[in-house]
């Protein structure tokens, strides 16, 4: 098995730091890239971390990594919401997949309390902050020593 974790954003989320920073903080897009590595390599993993605004490239990725990988990191952004096309290529996945949310979407609008990446995930975080994302990362280790 691969010790790969791929971390997967998806719209807006290349404007971490800029965008709405009362909602979501200061932490850059960079900034998460790296806590993800860093909490990656504390348990021997590797973190391949992506971000698109364009939903058939976050597919393609999810294509990629669904097999073989330690698993996958995805806050797909609006297309959480959305996108039934990203709930099917999860369904897919033969890998852990949890899904994170830097905001705590059920204290916002009520379009955001439902996602369809939820059906396809094994766990979800939301409100965390940019921790959330070494937290599933942590549980995703957990879940690869639990195995084997």
């Amino acid at each position: 098995m691969d010790d790969t974790v791929l971390v997967l954003n998806g719209p807006n989320l290349n404007l971490l730091g800029k965008r709405q920073p009362e909602i979501y903080g200061s932490a850059t897009l960079h900034d998460v890239e790296a806590l993800c590595r860093a909490t990656a390599a504390e348990f021997g993993l590797r973190a391949e971390c992506r971000q698109s605004n364009a939903e058939h490239v976050l597919i393609d990725a999810i294509h990629e990594f669904r097999v073989g990988t330690a698993g996958i990191v995805i806050n797909a952004g609006a297309y959480t919401h959305t996108s039934v096309a990203i709930l099917d290529a999860l369904n897919a996945c033969e890998v852990p997949v949890i899904e994170c949310h830097i905001s705590n979407v059920h204290r916002r609008e009520a379009f955001r309390h439902h996602s369809y990446v939820s059906k396809a995930a094994t766990a979800v975080l939301a409100g965390f902050g940019i921790h959330g994302y070494s937290l599933a990362i942590r549980h995703l280790a957990r879940l690869r020593s639990a195995e084997g």
